[in-house]
């Protein structure tokens, strides 16, 4: 099984990982050089793409070896570029370009959709009080972030549809039992893939 863990920044998502998950997690990550990659263009698509399928592999092989791996942020990151779309900040070209590198990346099973996601909303409030007290990490686009905030949660209740459930809306506070998920059948559904991406514009 893979879990997948998401909400914006300051929602909690790793310090619930930490408690509950360590074992098994797949820990939110980014490659050394980002900040020398330009924001736009085809190789940039490809770069971050890559990356993604990256840590899915990771998932994978901590399924292989465990029996379930929890991801701190969902591989499939595309949520991010569609999210900065919707707050005019991310050029439509540009998601179009990681749409298109995404989806060759789930046609060839380098990525996929897991089989559970527990999604954490939040009050900005709450959240901006949690950054607040953590000095231990440093959130310089953390009100940007913020704005995300509905077009995340609009992102994974299209998927829920598409998948038939599969979405928890919360982080439980005593965790959750591995065994209690099925296996999802569409995890490499490119079907399902093209459903979930033409229902984000209903």
């Amino acid at each position: 099984m893979i879990i997948v863990i998401e909400g914006i920044s300051a929602a909690g998502k790793t310090t619930w990982c930490r408690k509950h998950a360590q074992a098994h997690l797949i820990r939110e990550s980014y490659p050394a050089d980002r900040k020398e990659q330009p924001e736009i263009g085809l190789a940039t698509a490809h770069y971050w793409a890559d990356w993604n399928a990256k840590r899915w592999s990771d998932a994978l092989s901590m399924e292989q070896a465990t029996g379930h791996a929890i991801c701190d942020t969902d591989p499939l990151k595309l949520h991010y570029n569609w999210c900065m779309l919707q707050i005019g900040a991310l050029a439509r070209s540009q998601w179009e370009l990681q749409l298109e590198t995404s989806r060759a990346t789930f046609l060839e099973r380098r990525i996929g959709f897991a089989d559970a996601y527990l999604v954490k909303m939040i009050d900005p409030v709450i959240a901006r009080q949690q950054r607040d007290s953590d000095t231990s990490r440093q959130r310089d686009r953390f009100d940007q972030n913020v704005l995300l905030q509905p077009a995340l949660i609009r992102w994974y209740k299209q998927m829920e549809k598409v998948l038939g459930g599969r979405m928890c809306w919360e982080l439980p506070e005593t965790g959750f039992s591995p065994d209690d998920i099925s296996a999802n059948p569409f995890r490499y559904d490119i079907g399902a893939f093209d459903a979930f991406i033409a229902s984000l514009d209903e």
